[in-house]
């Protein structure tokens, strides 16, 4: 391998986040230079996500880069030809307590106003959306149809290929040991086959975040928190919209589910208390736990068959909410960490933003944006729908 190549910019990750990054940095004119652990594209968290896209946040800032992620998820394979398995059934908030029923009408006010396609239903129109809801004790919901899902390993491969096209590199079976620096500078990465010059370095490595940001001496809240997903057999389509359930009970604070455009339902959900830590190995507790309250909501899925069963690590800030944006004691250092597990459903509209980061050509909206993601921000308060 050649030593101390040069580039633009060096992105340190090839997955949900860095992949869609570097395409978008390419497609400015960017040299640019991707740096990953694994064999190949994707194959951190990016595969064990579910495949969830939805704009439908309880903040302005994801609210923004969820929208534009969705239209470039929505007109992919009409402007490229790749099939990333994408479906717009929107998502859906159920409510069976007044506890849910206000959270979700006191998000509709800034949804509303920051663009998202969203209303409240009540019992009956919701049933109408998900007619094999259980009907007892239903109040309503919301729901957004114009959010969807894709298929994770097809899409990243997808932005992958597009972004080599356009010239940019990608390392694989590659670790970065140390940022290079000069001063208060960065000056490139090194890592155990080679030296790489840029005059900005790009931090999206997901789970190992902390780890990388630590290599330049910066500390950032991220830590990993396991999270178990499963998919069933392929079945006749039944099921639209995504349907997320937020109401907690003892082992999970919320679950999740959908069926995919291949006939699978996917299904997760979040663990309570928190699984700190990089165990990716399953638990003989989740299908147990997440089962039952899945055929609570929905009883036919009762005749499905688990085909199988993963865990895998959400990169979780201290209030449920991104790090993004350049540092201030490393001139050229950029976070783009912590998405919380989101990091698919974000990615290409990120990708598009920290492009503009790079460019110096921020818009106030942009810069809007970004404060509510800062790395100096107060991290108070949690995020409504994580």
């Amino acid at each position: 391998m050649t030593a101390n190549r040069t580039f633009d910019v060096i992105v340190v990750g090839a997955g949900s986040v860095g992949a869609p990054a570097a395409l978008s940095l390419a497609e400015a004119g960017l040299k640019v230079l991707v740096v990953d652990q694994y064999p190949s594209v994707g194959q951190g968290s990016n595969k064990r996500a579910i495949g969830g896209l939805r704009a439908t946040h309880s903040d302005p800032a994801k609210i923004r880069i969820g929208l534009r992620s969705l239209e470039m998820f929505a007109t992919w394979e009409e402007r490229f030809g790749d099939r990333i398995e994408w479906r717009k059934g929107g998502y859906s908030f159920v409510a069976y307590r007044a506890e849910e029923e206000r959270t979700l009408k006191e998000l509709l006010v800034v949804q509303k106003k920051y663009g998202l396609n969203i209303d409240w239903l009540d019992a009956k129109a919701f049933l109408e959306v998900i007619p094999d809801l259980n009907p007892e004790g239903l109040i309503g919901g919301t729901f957004s149809p114009d959010d969807g899902h894709a298929s994770p390993l097809l899409a990243v491969h997808a932005f992958y290929s597009r972004a080599k096209m356009l010239g940019a590199e990608f390392h694989f079976n590659e670790r970065v040991t140390g940022i290079v620096t000069a001063g208060a500078r960065v000056r490139g990465v090194r890592t155990d086959k080679g030296d790489y010059g840029a005059p900005v370095v790009v931090n999206a490595a997901g789970p190992w975040a902390a780890e990388v940001a630590e290599l330049a001496g910066i500390d950032v809240p991220v830590r990993p928190d396991s999270h178990e997903g499963a998919v069933t057999e392929a079945v006749a389509r039944f099921l639209e919209p995504m349907v997320v359930d937020l109401r907690p009970v003892d082992g999970s604070a919320n679950y999740y589910f959908y069926q995919h455009d291949t006939g699978q339902v996917i299904f997760c959900i979040t663990p309570s208390p928190s699984i700190w830590g990089m165990d990716i190995r399953e638990t003989s507790s989740f299908l147990p736990l997440v089962a039952s309250r899945m055929v609570g909501l929905i009883p036919r899925l009762k005749n499905l068959r688990v085909r199988r069963t993963w865990r895998g690590l959400y990169p979780m800030t201290p209030d449920g909410f991104p790090i993004v944006g350049w540092t201030r004691d490393l001139e050229g250092y950029m976070l783009a960490v912590g998405m919380c597990g989101q990091g698919f459903m974000l990615g290409p509209g990120l990708g598009e933003l920290m492009t503009r980061l790079v460019l110096d050509a921020a818009t106030e909206e942009d810069r809007e944006t970004l404060s509510y993601l800062s790395p100096y921000r107060e991290f108070k308060g949690q995020e409504k729908l994580k």
